[in-house]
């Protein structure tokens, strides 16, 4: 059985794992540990747990989302009913910056936007709209402000991936300029690239990442 196959078997099997999802609408698909859901499911949490699933696996070098979310007709709820509930979860919310965030929904989408210290809170901010039954999609168009030397930004990243005992931290190099980080070198698997990639997040004033970490094949 070639790589892709059995990856794609170990894919199946996690999503039928998974409590949160059904499965028996879901295809998957793989090609060069490229991994691709496709059919639909019946909310954006469900999407979401779907997504996490996959990345759990071993041997996911990559996930593309190509999956509907249809709300079931007694689910539908209307934008400013969505739009009421999303300001109240936003301010009960003690990590996230409430009236930093602006919220807009139109016909079951939601888009964030604002301005955040950390990318924690705009992480958050996501993650608690998910939770909102009749949201179709979250659009987060919220950024984080910058707010210290590039210098130590890359100070705090490098020491997060000392920290970690799952990375390898001499095969990666770290470059920040104007709140982008750039992580390039080798990793072994999914699973450790993600976790530097949290790391690169976790530092204060970064705006975006981009990663450049190649996974060593076994």
């Amino acid at each position: 059985m070639s790589d892709d196959l059995q990856l794609q078997q170990r894919v199946i099997d996690e999503l039928d794992f998974e409590p949160s999802v059904n499965a028996a609408h879901i295809g998957v698909a793989v090609k060069d540990g490229v991994v691709t859901l496709s059919g639909h499911v019946e909310s954006y949490a469900e999407k979401y747990a779907a997504e996490r699933a996959v990345r759990r696996v071993k041997g996911v070098k990559a996930v593309a989302m190509e999956l509907d979310v249809r709300l079931p007709e007694d689910r539908k709820v209307a934008d400013d009913e969505i739009a009421e509930r999303a300001v109240r979860i936003l301010t009960w919310d003690s990590s996230v910056p409430g009236d930093r965030i602006t919220i807009k929904v139109e016909h079951g989408v939601v888009t964030l936007g604002g301005e955040v210290l950390w990318r924690f809170q705009r992480d958050a901010a996501e993650h608690d709209i998910h939770k909102l039954s009749g949201v179709r999609a979250v659009i987060n168009n919220i950024t984080v402000m910058p707010q210290v030397r590039a210098a130590d930004v890359q100070a705090k990243i490098r020491a997060a991936l000392e920290r970690n005992a799952e990375i390898e931290a001499g095969n990666v190099a770290v470059s920040v300029s104007g709140g982008k980080v750039v992580l390039t070198g080798r990793v072994n698997a999914w699973a450790e690239r993600a976790a530097i990639e949290r790391a690169a997040w976790s530092a204060p004033g970064v705006r975006e990442v981009e990663d450049k970490l190649v996974i060593a094949r076994a």
